[in-house]
């Protein structure tokens, strides 16, 4: 229980402040909301712990507090704004004015942007997948028919940038003609994004480098910081739109989601610390392929609309199957031991 001690007590205090905004109506709401974020983020606790567990002890506490304030007030409701306010060339104080005097409208303007936030976030979760399939080194396979085949693939520099490229060509051809550069722009900026920090990333861990760079591991740990919160904001961005369907008062949103994500964010911690991704060997993987399935659920609303509820389906399908493989697995393991 150590672990969840801060997300429960953020959920006292979130929803005594929706008591105080939205009386009992918001309470439920924001609770709702919470569970909703929880369960469409899973995946993301565990690829986070993937990420987290090659960072050191500074970097993860700050992951876990500076992380949380980004997450909540950073991309679930700034950037949102900021969204809003590029896409009706308002200003960031008269978007702020409107979510909080004119939800709908704020709410009609954040929906219209949805094609720009999937095809970036779609194109970004994406790659995340595919580096992953794709990874020549990676030694352990879920499904190893599938995945040896694609690791061997996965020799090819730079393959997962290109099938990335040729998937954003075909999803584009599915929209009207005055929406495909949007869409083009938005997922190629997801693309860029995605190589620019794997190329940090990188540059930082390289070893020939520790002449040049006076605290390697610092700047890697910096790295990593970023491509968990720009992981984060690509699950974020979708569910926020996708809570507007339950509620338009954007406080109550903010709790809502805020509450969901630090449970995420304890959860993550908790997988780290008892090594659990160690122990459920293809957990991992099937984290892996609900991101895979969320990019292509993402990709395709741009053109038709998709319930948060298939996608929280299909994600936890993955989870849990993955689990009673691990737990399979393990248990041959003993067996033949």
């Amino acid at each position: 229980m150590k672990y969840f001690r801060a997300s429960f007590f953020v959920t006292l205090i979130g929803l005594i402040c929706a008591f105080l905004w939205g009386g009992g109506v918001g309470v439920l709401i924001s609770a709702i909301l919470s569970v909703m974020e929880v369960s469409l983020s899973f995946d993301n606790a565990v690829v986070n712990a993937s990420v987290l567990k090659t960072m050191d002890d500074k970097w993860r506490r700050r992951f876990l507090i500076w992380g949380m304030l980004i997450a909540v007030f950073g991309m679930r409701l700034i950037f949102p704004v900021l969204i809003v306010a590029i896409a009706t060339g308002h200003g960031l104080v008269d978007v702020t004015m409107m979510a909080l005097n004119s939800p709908q409208e704020y709410a009609h303007q954040l929906e219209k942007s949805h094609i720009s936030i999937a095809a970036f976030g779609g194109m970004f979760l994406l790659l995340v997948f595919l580096s992953f399939v794709l990874d020549d080194n990676k030694e352990v396979h879920w499904i190893h028919a599938l995945e040896s085949g694609l690791s061997k693939v996965g020799k090819l520099e730079s393959i997962e940038v290109v099938v990335a490229i040729i998937v954003l060509m075909v999803a584009q051809g599915f929209v009207p003609g005055h929406e495909r550069v949007t869409v083009m722009l938005s997922g190629l900026f997801g693309v860029v994004l995605f190589v620019l920090v794997g190329s940090f990333a990188t540059l930082f861990e390289s070893q020939g480098l520790e002449n040049m760079i006076g605290n390697t591991a610092k700047n890697a740990g910096a790295m990593s910081f970023i491509y968990l919160e720009i992981l984060d904001a690509s699950f974020s961005l979708d569910g926020v739109v996708g809570a507007f369907a339950i509620t338009s008062d954007v406080v109550i949103i903010m709790i809502g989601l805020a509450i969901g994500a630090m449970f995420v964010r304890s959860l993550t911690i908790f997988l780290v610390e008892k090594e659990t991704l160690d122990q459920y060997i293809y957990l991992e993987h099937g984290a892996h392929y609900a991101i895979g399935a969320l990019a292509v659920i993402m990709l395709a609303s741009i053109v038709i609309h998709i319930s948060e509820l298939i996608t929280g389906f299909v994600g936890l399908a993955f989870i849990v199957l993955s689990l009673i493989s691990s737990v399979l697995s393990k248990r041959k393991e003993q067996v033949s031991v």
